[in-house]
């Protein structure tokens, strides 16, 4: 359908203006987030040479269109500070736009419509599904505000749709009727300078005073302009919303306290802590399932989900649940249908870099998301976060374990998680006691990829720091045990470490006390993983141990816990694992330990400390220096055999 006449006339008249002052390419994001822009008109704006020439080009495209194109333009405008250029535009807006109101079909009425487009609200992505279970929590947030001024964050990591949700949440008639009679406006923030901050605050003053018969002059200042927003919300728009897009800066929400309404989205849960006023949240911590980003894709690439290519769940796999990286890839499939395969590969490999596309989103790429959100931390804690590169997927670890990792006390690790926790960049299981920290999959991809020339020193600095910790003795607390034990030869392998590595797999005294805290399963699963770089040293001895586990393995899952040294005694002379045995025993005879040891005799016989004990034949050897020999043939008869096999598994145990 046409534009209105009077949108249309609007803006011829106010073309020259528009042609002198606007950059077009500050523009276009939001206009094709809109979906009242194409890629390829874009590109082709982009071709012209200078910034007029894209501008004029621009504004001829826009002649051609629809009333929704003249809303997004005229949101566009007010979202990057033209505001004296928005309110040229403003009188002439359409109150009630056909395509405008299909794209709020769900969420409401003309006077909605009109209500957000006024106050800035960005539309819905031209590829939408909702969200409806976060959206409830956000309007069920909004809804403590009908009586009290107060703050409501809505926070998460980078790309998790946080935006989108706050934007979504005030598209319903009764809530912005009965809470917010007075307006919706919309500011979008992100890393501002003061001056910067100004013009924002100048922006929204020009905004909230459209209707008055004399404008003032701009505030010059963050305090004059704090002041005269005070007296507009108080006086003029007391039920009015206030909401602050992607806040980084505790000094944003300082200057916005002014006893109004607040909806702010951020990476930073600690952000609010600053102002004063009530205060709610909700945090986006879930991403999509795989229904809806195959949704997302499907719309798209303008085809049913059913028809969608076997790469379809693969791609949407490894997008993480992340909104930010399903669009991506369905924006780029928009235009490269045929190449499933490829972004596949680009995700499997973290190339993130190569996932790029134009749009409303501050950053085209999942790379310049993630990094933004890391150069805001101190470099003390940029260093910190780096570390983390070295965690697996899906593992939770206690701050205990950081705080080896990190060489600092347990309470200065816990205050940087806290921080790290706060903006988005970590997150934590309050399930358990003591909490568990652990990374969103793409986080960890991400500091993969960005630390990839780094990862064996990363995880050298770990095995050092494990060592220097426990040099005098080995973990005992039940969340140390469990990190330590399961991933200590995982890091000493990937930090290329083959001599702690082999030390620490060939010792029956690892091999004792992980089995006794963890079972025998990873440990032979560890004989298996590291099996190549363990044969490099003696392949032999690594069957030994492996053997030795695999006869075992029943005995070491018993409880009470049986005694290894006894255990390993039965192995073969020639294995490693009986000679260090045979040395723990002799060493267990001093304190008076009693042990069998099995020989190639005609019987058996039991000694303790040097002096025989029990005999089962007329004939046996002595051999000082082991608590107990036990010489065993098939001559010996059966109930040589069970008496033997008896005192065997006692004293095992």
């Amino acid at each position: 359908m046409a534009m209105d006449e009077g949108a249309r006339s609007c803006l011829l008249r106010s073309r020259y203006t528009l042609e002198q002052d606007i950059k077009a390419t500050y523009l276009m994001d939001h206009m094709i987030s809109d979906g009242v822009l194409t890629g390829d008109e874009e590109d082709i704006i982009r071709s012209k040479p200078t910034r007029k020439e894209q501008a004029v080009y621009l504004l001829e495209l826009l002649l051609r269109k629809d009333n929704r194109t003249y809303i997004s333009f005229y949101n566009a405008l007010v979202r990057e500070s033209y505001g004296d250029l928005a309110g040229l535009l403003h009188n002439s807006l359409p109150l009630i736009s056909p395509e405008a109101e299909k794209s709020f079909s769900d969420g409401g009425t003309p006077h909605v419509q009109a209500v957000l487009s006024e106050g800035g609200v960005p539309q819905r992505p031209v590829v939408f599904v909702v969200r409806q279970e976060l959206v409830n929590q956000v309007k069920e947030k909004l809804w403590h505000l009908n009586k009290e001024s107060g703050w409501v964050t809505v926070y998460g990591m980078a790309g998790s749709g946080k935006s989108v949700l706050a934007a979504e949440a005030v598209r319903d008639h009764t809530l912005i009727t009965e809470c917010f009679p007075g307006g919706v406006h919309w500011l979008s923030i992100g890393q501002l300078d003061r001056a910067d901050l100004l013009v924002r605050m100048q922006s929204l003053c020009f905004r909230l005073e459209q209707d008055l018969q004399s404008v003032s002059r701009a505030p010059s200042s963050l305090d004059e302009a704090k002041e005269r927003l005070r007296f507009l919300m108080l006086r003029r728009y007391p039920r009015t919303l206030l909401i602050l897009d992607d806040i980084w800066d505790p000094l944003v929400l300082k200057a916005f306290d002014i006893q109004c309404r607040v909806l702010l989205t951020t990476r930073d849960r600690s952000l609010a802590d600053s102002v004063s006023g009530a205060r709610h949240e909700v945090q986006v911590e879930s991403g999509l399932d795989e229904d809806k980003a195959l949704e997302i894709l499907s719309l798209y690439v303008n085809n049913k989900v059913q028809r969608l290519p076997e790469q379809s769940r693969s791609i949407v796999r490894e997008c993480k649940g992340s909104p930010l990286v399903v669009s991506l890839i369905g924006a780029l499939l928009r235009e490269f249908p045929d190449r499933w395969g490829y972004y596949l590969q680009q995700l499997q490999q973290k190339q993130f870099k190569r996932i790029r596309k134009s749009s409303s989103y501050d950053y085209d790429a999942l790379d310049q998301a993630m990094a933004a959100s890391i150069q805001v931390l101190p470099d003390e804690h940029s260093t910190l976060y780096k570390d983390l590169t070295v965690l697996e997927k899906d593992v939770k670890v206690s701050a205990k374990v950081l705080s080896i990792m990190w060489g600092l006390e347990t309470e200065e690790a816990e205050d940087v998680l806290q921080e790290f926790v706060n903006k988005s960049l970590l997150f934590r299981d309050c399930h358990h006691r003591p909490y568990r920290y652990y990374l969103h999959d793409l986080q960890l991809d991400f500091l993969a990829e960005q630390n990839r020339s780094q990862i064996e020193s990363l995880h050298s600095k770990v095995v050092r720091q494990y060592q220097q910790f426990y040099k005098q003795s080995p973990p005992t607390s039940e969340d140390e045990c469990s990190y330590w034990f399961r991933f200590l030869p995982y890091h000493m392998a990937k930090a290329n470490l083959t001599q702690e590595l082999y030390s620490l797999m060939f010792s029956l005294d690892w091999v004792r006390t992980k089995a006794c805290i963890m079972g025998p399963a990873h440990l032979i699963n560890d004989y298996v993983e590291y099996g190549d770089i363990l044969d490099k040293e003696n392949s032999e001895v690594r069957s030994q141990f492996q053997e030795f586990l695999s006869l075992n393995g029943h005995q070491l899952e018993q409880r009470p816990f049986p005694d290894v040294v006894q255990l390993a005694l039965s192995q073969p002379d020639s294995s490693e694992v009986f000679r260090q045995a045979l040395l723990q025993a002799q060493e267990g005879a001093n304190r008076g330990r009693l042990y069998l040891d099995w020989q190639p005799y005609s019987a058996f016989t039991l000694q303790r400390s040097g002096r025989r004990v029990a005999s089962a034949s007329n004939s046996f050897s002595m051999k000082p220096g082991v608590d107990a020999r036990v010489g065993h043939c098939g001559k010996a008869s059966g109930a040589e055999r069970s008496v033997a096999s008896w005192i065997f598994s006692t004293l095992c145990k």
